[in-house]
């Protein structure tokens, strides 16, 4: 017989062990070559997992193991035939659902001397979290309360009413859900995190967007978005202010002379921080294009380690669900991370007038170990710069050339 191990490949560099966040087969079943069988969780994406050759499958993980880098997770048979259908008769399944009939009101569970008694492991377990045993259901031997059945009570939220639901769910986060979580825990901890806040009068965007757009996406395939007038403006900020480009090594500083700008997506499977490399070299158009492909490659679950590592800056754009205004929190190890906000008409004095502009509200968080009040402060000052006059600044006062490129 010819058995083909498949073992765990390695996802990217640095990650020694994946979680198997779900099988999309069975035991047993017959899968065909390349066919994806599993979603893997690292702590910085969720892959597929295909495979690599056809026949019967024999699981060698659980849903929710962690499996090192290289381990046996499965064994396909090769020698195996392909089944033309299931063995299992329409009247052998009958047989089987009519033979499990559910327990009646009639039919009482005896209660004996172990009922609501908890294990040694399950008192402990009670104890840490100040439940009472008695509030507890046991489905251990008897009405015994089980370790497991410590592990998943929950502590009581008062009277229970006559009506509604009180249902609860406990779920195991994912390996990535639960590395996201580690790495905020840990910039609050490790970094002097502050956040300073301007507001940009969009309405020059606006102008140019209603001119150009059309003639844009007819030209080049992709929207004239917010997310390119964002970039470029950090681009040239980044370049003026070199310190919110820097990040702290031990006792060093690296400063990069190149914007490698990730961008905040949010993915399926959570959030997902993509990075457009070089963008520095973009035009209006690479910049949309780039954001297009990134997304897209997120949404559909198949955005690789490569394309989220590394990165020097981060954009993370609240204002798509409804944000007036936050404090981003820091993608380490980068030191600033700009946070854009929703766009709402509001008064503004223009030329001693009150006028109705868009105006949306920016926020910077910067590691104050690393850049200071003056390069914060001027850093989104020249991105409020840059967005209120996109034309001089970002487009060398000939937007329908900056819009061709």
């Amino acid at each position: 017989m010819s058995v083909l191990e498949m073992k765990v490949p390695s996802p990217g560099e640095s990650i020694t062990e994946v979680e198997i966040a779900t099988w999309l087969v069975e035991d047993g079943d017959y899968v065909e070559k390349d066919q994806p069988i599993a979603e893997v969780d690292s702590d910085k994406a969720t892959l597929e997992l295909p495979a690599e050759e056809s026949g019967i499958i024999t699981l060698k993980a659980e849903e929710g193991d962690a499996v090192e880098v290289g381990a046996v997770v499965c064994l396909i048979d090769m020698d195996a035939a392909k089944p033309e259908g299931s063995s299992v008769s329409s009247e052998q399944s009958q047989s089987s659902v009519e033979v499990a009939e559910p327990v009646t009101n009639n039919q009482q569970p005896t209660t004996t001397y172990a009922t609501g008694t908890a294990s040694p492991a399950a008192k402990k377990v009670l104890a840490e979290k100040g439940i009472d045993a008695a509030s507890v259901k046991g489905t251990g031997k008897e009405g015994r309360i089980t370790k497991e059945d410590a592990v998943k009570a929950v502590p009581s939220m008062g009277t229970q009413p006559a009506n509604g639901s009180r249902g609860t769910e406990r779920k195991k986060m994912s390996m990535l859900r639960r590395k996201v979580a580690q790495r905020l825990v840990t910039v609050k901890n490790e970094t002097a995190m502050l956040t300073t806040f301007n507001e940009v009068n969009m309405q020059p965007i606006f102008d140019l967007r209603k001119q150009f757009k059309e003639d844009f996406k007819a030209k080049h395939g992709v929207g004239l978005g917010f997310m390119s007038f964002f970039t470029l403006a950090v681009v040239r900020a980044l370049k003026l202010f070199p310190d919110v480009n820097s990040m702290i090594d031990g006792d060093f500083q690296i400063k990069h002379d190149f914007q490698d700008i990730s961008i905040a997506v949010s993915g399926p499977k959570g959030l997902m921080v993509p990075v457009i490399r070089n963008a520095e070299n973009l035009s209006f158009r690479g910049v949309e294009s780039e954001v297009k492909r990134l997304a897209i490659r997120a949404r559909d679950g198949q955005i690789t380690i490569d394309e989220m590592t590394g990165g020097t800056f981060t954009i993370t754009n609240g204002g798509v669900f409804g944000s007036m205004l936050s404090t981003p929190i820091i993608n380490p190890p980068q030191s600033g991370i700009l946070g854009m906000h929703n766009i709402v008409n509001r008064p503004m004095a223009v030329n001693g007038g009150i006028v109705i502009q868009p105006i949306m509200y920016v926020a910077l968080s910067y590691d104050h170990r690393i850049v200071d009040g003056r390069e914060s402060v001027g850093f989104l000052v020249a991105v409020k710069e840059a967005l209120e006059n996109p034309v001089e600044l970002l487009m060398d006062n000939n937007p329908t050339k900056a819009l061709e490129m």
